[in-house]
């Protein structure tokens, strides 16, 4: 799908037509018209939780009609997977590792990768992090942790680590967490600029390595090791 698959986003033209209204006096395509509604589901999904969003809301966004949403979806809760399908596929499309570059460098990249995603596509973002049912365990939570162990795979990629020990697994998701809100809350606030943003978290990120090394002397050898690629880099 492409990025309006995702990102939403208010008309500009048509006397505040939305682009659903605004593309409907031609003929789409099934892909262009499910993706449509998935984009209005987006939206709403940003802003609302689920439970608040009716077929009905999603219909009139999209300018269709509740009858043609039940025909692409079937329901709710598979336009809800549908759209969370949608964001996550955008995010790891961008989340592709870096192959050059020390180990930091490649986790920059990563990083300001991800907050181009969550800049470009706020609704995709949001709905994906945020709400949703409270059993994760289906569809949703497997989409989720999904784009978290992605995430984890792409630092430890980043580290040229194949197999985590349980400590610096901890430690690596914890600091995926401290990212995902990081996320939520800048695009709630943006009341720092995002090159601060992504410095202060490269730069937790240090910290939790260090504290971490304390308990594991493995964690300290890859510490020290990441440490030493980057003195060339700092000359």
């Amino acid at each position: 799908m492409g990025d309006r698959a995702v990102a939403g986003g208010k008309a500009r033209g048509g006397q505040g037509s939305t682009p659903a209204q605004q593309r409907g006096r031609r003929r789409l395509s099934v892909d262009e018209r499910r993706d449509e509604l998935i984009e209005a589901a987006l939206e709403l999904f940003s802003t609302k939780s689920p439970e608040d969003v009716s077929i009905d809301d999603v219909a009139a966004a999209a300018g269709a009609s509740r009858a043609l949403v039940y025909h692409y979806f079937g329901g709710k809760y598979e336009l809800y997977i549908a759209a969370l399908g949608s964001a996550a596929k955008q995010l790891s499309v961008l989340l592709e590792p870096p192959t050059e570059g020390t180990p930091l460098e490649r986790l920059k990249i990563s990083l300001k990768r991800y907050f181009d995603f969550v800049e470009s596509h706020a609704p995709g973002f949001t709905a994906l992090l945020r709400g949703g049912p409270a059993d994760r365990s289906g569809e949703v939570g497997e989409i989720v942790d999904g784009i978290r162990q992605l995430l984890l795979g792409r630092i430890l990629h980043a580290m040229d680590v194949v197999t985590p020990t349980p400590v610096l697994r901890i430690t690596l998701r914890s600091w995926m967490a401290s990212v995902e809100t990081a996320g939520l809350d800048w695009l709630e606030n943006r009341d720092v600029s995002r090159e601060e943003l992504e410095r202060l978290l490269v730069d937790h990120l240090v910290v939790l390595m260090h504290v971490a090394g304390q308990h594991e002397p493995a964690i300290a050898a890859l510490f020290d090791r990441l440490a030493q690629e980057e003195m060339p880099a700092e000359d």
